[in-house]
C-alpha cells in the first residue's frame, strides 16, 4: 500500500468509513440469522472489508481471476431473479396487510395529541 493509500485510507475511517463496514457487518449478522441469508451475508463481510480500505483495492472481475462467470448471469438464473423480483414483492407488500396493519399510516394515537382517550 503506497503512503498516498494509507492517509486517505486513515481519512476515510476518521470520517465515516468505519461506521460504514460496521453497518455493513450488522447487516451481514442479520442476514446470517437465516440460511437463505447466507450468500448475501458473506457479500456483505467482503463490502464491509472494501469499505474499511477502498484506497489501494482494486475491483477486479470474477471471470478475470477464476476464469468462471458471475454467478447469477446466466439465463436461467435470469428467469429466477425475475420470478424472485415479482413474488418477492408480492410477499413483502402483502406481509404488513396480512396482520392488519397498513404502512405509513398514522395510528390513533399520534392523532390524539396528548389527549388521553379511554
Amino acid at each position: 500500500m503506497s503512503d498516498v493509500s494509507l492517509i486517505l485510507n486513515v481519512l476515510w475511517i476518521i470520517f465515516g468509513g468505519l461506521w460504514m463496514a460496521v453497518g455493513w457487518l450488522i447487516a451481514a449478522v442479520i442476514m446470517a440469522i437465516t440460511i437463505v441469508g447466507l450468500p448475501w451475508a458473506r457479500a456483505a463481510v467482503r463490502i464491509a472489508a472494501y469499505t474499511l480500505f477502498p484506497f489501494g483495492q482494486k475491483v477486479v472481475s470474477r471471470a478475470a481471476v477464476t476464469g468462471r462467470d458471475d454467478i447469477g448471469t446466466g439465463p436461467i438464473d435470469m428467469i429466477g431473479n425475475l420470478i424472485w423480483l415479482i413474488f418477492g414483492r408480492l410477499v413483502a407488500h402483502a406481509r404488513p396487510c396480512r396482520h392488519g396493519v397498513l404502512p405509513a399510516v398514522p395510528s390513533s394515537a399520534s392523532r390524539s395529541r396528548g389527549r388521553i382517550s379511554s
